[in-house]
């Protein structure tokens, strides 16, 4: 496994397992939303234009998203592998993707689907936003987050579950369950592609 993404509603531990999943697996860890909050932190263009939506909970639009990521996956590190966390979001996004991994001659190997329930979620990223002062985790906000991810983004699910390539793993328990289930879905799926 080499070119995977790690999908999950907000709060579902995406961060966390991706880190600790691409360092296992030797792969690049490619974050959205750790690029938007530095670009956001740094004032870039992008930044600029993406904090407006990220304060609302709402989604980046996709001609900025997309070119941000295929600006990244054309870095060196990601050439060899890449663990891509926040991306795609929308149907529009996985053509996207697509078509930028195309051109580089590759595919995807798998989906990792996160799963966890809504009200452990928004208990989740209240604490967070307690804990780390993050702007963008108040209850109407992380509400707001969780019915565009149910919109939006499981239609992503969809389209990767019709191609075989989606593993779905369950996001609830102690840090280090979870990765453990993650590798586990990786390791047994690793000899089907």
């Amino acid at each position: 496994m080499k070119r995977m993404l790690i999908i999950g509603p907000p709060g579902s531990g995406k961060g966390t397992q991706a880190e600790r999943l691409s360092a296992s697996l030797g792969v690049a860890p490619i974050s959205t939303g750790y690029i938007f909050r530095a670009n956001v932190r740094d004032r870039t263009p992008l930044g600029v234009a993406a904090a407006a939506y990220l304060d609302n909970g709402d989604l980046v639009p996709d001609e900025i998203t997309n070119a941000m990521v295929r600006s990244r996956l054309g870095e060196d590190d990601a050439r060899e592998g890449f663990l891509l966390d926040g991306y795609p979001r929308t149907v529009a996004q996985v053509e996207e993707l697509d078509d930028i991994l195309a051109g580089h001659g590759q595919e995807l190997d798998l989906v990792l689907q996160l799963s966890a329930g809504d009200e452990e979620l928004v208990r989740r990223l209240l604490g967070r936003a307690k804990d780390a002062g993050r702007s963008d985790d108040t209850e109407k906000v992380i509400r707001h987050r969780l019915a565009l991810y149910h919109g939006q983004t499981e239609a992503v699910l969809t389209r990767y579950a019709e191609r075989g390539q989606l593993v779905r793993v369950d996001g609830f328990g102690a840090v280090d369950t979870v990765s453990e289930r993650v590798l586990r879905a990786t390791t047994l799926t690793s000899g089907r592609r």
